[in-house]
C-alpha cells in the first residue's frame, strides 16, 4: 500500500501542478471566449459521455454563446457567459476564477434534498467524542460506533486510524457518515478505505487525454488497492452517503462498494469521477477542468454518482424531533445484522 500511494502521491503532484499550453489568442472578451471553448474542445474528458447522457453538443454550444460575445461588455457580464457556457457540462470540477469570483456547477447537491443536519448530527456525537486524523467518533449505548468523516482535505495518517481501531475493536458494528463530505485529497480517502477491505482489490480503471479529439484516450489501466497490512476493520459497517459526497468521497465509495461487511446506505453520491487539471486564460483567469477519466470496477462511469445499496431519504418527523433518518436506520440494520 505504501508504495501505491507514494506512486499515486508523485502523478498526483505532477497531475496538479501542470498547468496545459494553449494556442495564443488575445486579450479581447472574444478572444478568451475562444480560448476558454477550445481549452475544454481539446483537453476535457467526458464529451463523448456527456453527450450520450446530456446530448451535449460542444460546437453547438460554442455558436449558441459566441452570439452573446461582444467586446462592449464588461468583465463581470464576459464572466457570467462564460461561467454559463461552463455549466453546460454539468460538472462540479470545472471553474473558472476570477480575483472577483469562481464559477462553478453544483447541481449535482444543489437539485437534491439534502438529506443532512448538522445540528442534529452534533447531538448525537456529544461533547465527549473522539478526533482522529480529523475523523470524530463515538460509541453509543448500543455498542455501535458512530464515525463523522467531514473531508479528505488533510492527511489521514495511519497511527491515528489504528489507534482508533484499537480503542472501538469491541464495538458490534460500525456507521462511518461522509454526507456533505466534499473530498479533497484521494490519498487519504484510499488511505481510510484500505481498512475496510481484504487483500488486494481491483477498485476500477483510468484513462488518460493522448491527443485533441473528444475520443482520444489512452488505452484503461486497471487501479488496485491493497488492504493495511495492520489493524482493519473487519465487522460489518454502514457507509452513510449524500448527494455532497463528492470527487475523493465518490472514489472512497467506489473503492469500497461491494467489499465483505460493507454497506452503503442513503443518497446517490454526487459523483465528480475525472481528475482535475488546471489552466489560464489569456486575461489571467483559471480554468480547472476534468482531464483524467476514472471507471469503477464494473467499468462504469461514476462521473453521475454511484447508487447505494439501500436508499434512504431524512424524514421530516425524525427531524422535528431531533433524530437523524440515516443514522437511527444504520443502526437497526447493524443491531439486526449481529444478531443473524
Amino acid at each position: 500500500m505504501g508504495k501505491y500511494i507514494g506512486l499515486f502521491l508523485i502523478v498526483l503532484t505532477g497531475l496538479c501542478a501542470s498547468c496545459v499550453q494553449e494556442d495564443v489568442y488575445d486579450n479581447s472578451k472574444h478572444g478568451n471566449f475562444e480560448a476558454l471553448w477550445k481549452l475544454m474542445d481539446e483537453h476535457y474528458c467526458f464529451f463523448d459521455y456527456k453527450k450520450s447522457e446530456l446530448g451535449l453538443d460542444w460546437n453547438e454550444v460554442h455558436a449558441r454563446y459566441e452570439k452573446m460575445i461582444s467586446e462592449k461588455m464588461d468583465n463581470a457580464q464576459l464572466f457570467e457567459v462564460l461561467c454559463r457556457m461552463l455549466a453546460e457540462l454539468h460538472d462540479g470540477h470545472v471553474n473558472l476564477s476570477a480575483s472577483f469570483d469562481v464559477g462553478r456547477n453544483w447541481s449535482y447537491f444543489e437539485d437534491y434534498p439534502q438529506n443532512y443536519n448538522d445540528s442534529i448530527v452534533d447531538l448525537y456525537l456529544g461533547h465527549e467524542y473522539g478526533i482522529a486524523s480529523g475523523l470524530k467518533y463515538t460509541i453509543f449505548d448500543d455498542n455501535i460506533v458512530y464515525v463523522r468523516c467531514a473531508s479528505f482535505e488533510n492527511n489521514i495518517g495511519d497511527g491515528n486510524l489504528s489507534n482508533m481501531l484499537y480503542l472501538i475493536a469491541a464495538c458490534r458494528g460500525m456507521i462511518l457518515d461522509l454526507r456533505n463530505n466534499g473530498g479533497g485529497q484521494i490519498t487519504s480517502a484510499r488511505r481510510l478505505a484500505a481498512r475496510f477491505i481484504d487483500g488486494k482489490r481491483l477498485v476500477g480503471y483510468v484513462c488518460h487525454k493522448t491527443g485533441k479529439g473528444h475520443g482520444d484516450f489512452s488505452s484503461w489501466e486497471p487501479e488496485y488497492l491493497e488492504a493495511y497490512d495492520g489493524m482493519r476493520w473487519n465487522k460489518p459497517v454502514v457507509v452513510l452517503t449524500n448527494r455532497q459526497c463528492y470527487s475523493a468521497t465518490n472514489d472512497f465509495v467506489k473503492s469500497v462498494k461491494g467489499a465483505p461487511n460493507v454497506t452503503i446506505m442513503g443518497d446517490r453520491t454526487g459523483g465528480g469521477s475525472g481528475m482535475p487539471f488546471h489552466s489560464e486564460l489569456p486575461n489571467g483567469w483559471g480554468v480547472r477542468y476534468s482531464a483524467v477519466v476514472f471507471y469503477d470496477r464494473d467499468g462504469q462511469h461514476t462521473e453521475f454518482g454511484i447508487a447505494p445499496d439501500v436508499a434512504l431519504e431524512m424524514s421530516g418527523a425524525d427531524t422535528g424531533n431531533n433524530k437523524d433518518t440515516y443514522i437511527e436506520t444504520a443502526r437497526q440494520f447493524l443491531k439486526n445484522k449481529t444478531t443473524e
